[in-house]
């Protein structure tokens, strides 16, 4: 059984059927190919689908195997290291706001930035660039006595890639462009979950041309918000 195997396996990759002498002479220009399994993945049913004897692959071309690594599939892990930041947005008042006072909420652009991150498979040429940005941000201020600002609560991207805007001195009488105003006090000891939703494009490119949109990547985070009502004197 021994010499069967050795003589199958001299046939197909040193005698010509379909390799030559283990294509020593194509050294730098490709390389032989052979089924892994993940180790974090190894019970899984299909992990050691992949069956097929080790096979010769030009570099940066992609096999014709529809198991082998592609750069989708590189892209896609690529997707899995991205250093999405955790949501916090930027609110003033900050933390306790009064009743019928609106609420500015913008995201930190220092933080809140395109990124990208490349996945690469050693040796072949190929590798792909995922890169997340984020589009919108989604406030849901936890109660239905409140007003959200756009009225769907939805915060879209301004021309200059941010998301809101910074509240300045001068404007607390002012409409934010993305906020809140709460119409009804959280009482002595209470607070409102407001959630903050950040919602990121995932677009991928790679070195074979290929490219194209992931789904896109939705994160949040919930803000506890207390609301007091605004003391008046009379005289």
């Amino acid at each position: 059984m021994g010499e069967f195997v050795g003589d199958t396996l001299d046939q197909r990759y040193k005698e010509g059927k379909p390799y030559k002498d283990y294509n020593l002479d194509k050294q730098g220009e490709g390389m032989f190919w052979a089924a892994a399994v993940n180790p974090n993945r190894k019970d899984d049913p299909e992990a050691s689908a992949c069956d097929k004897p080790p096979f010769w692959v030009d570099n940066g071309t992609t096999p014709d195997e529809p198991l082998a690594v592609s750069p989708k599939i590189l892209a896609e892990y690529a997707y899995d290291e991205l250093p999405v930041p955790g949501t916090r947005i930027e609110m003033r008042p900050a933390e306790t706001t009064k009743v019928n006072l609106p609420t500015w909420v913008w995201l930190d652009r220092t933080r809140f930035k395109k990124i990208s991150v490349t996945a690469s498979l050693p040796g072949t040429g190929l590798s792909a660039t995922t890169t997340a940005e984020p589009v919108s941000l989604h406030i849901d201020p936890g109660t239905p006595d409140a007003r959200t600002y756009p009225a769907s609560g939805d915060c879209e991207l301004n021309a200059d890639g941010s998301i809101g805007a910074p509240y300045e001195q001068g404007k607390a009488d002012d409409t934010p462009p993305c906020g809140v105003t709460y119409l009804r006090s959280s009482g002595s000891d209470g607070s409102y979950p407001l959630r903050a939703t950040v919602t990121w494009k995932i677009s991928w490119t790679s070195t074979t041309g290929e490219g194209g949109n992931l789904p896109e990547g939705t994160f949040g985070a919930t803000e506890d918000v207390k609301v007091q009502e605004i003391q008046s004197v009379n005289r």
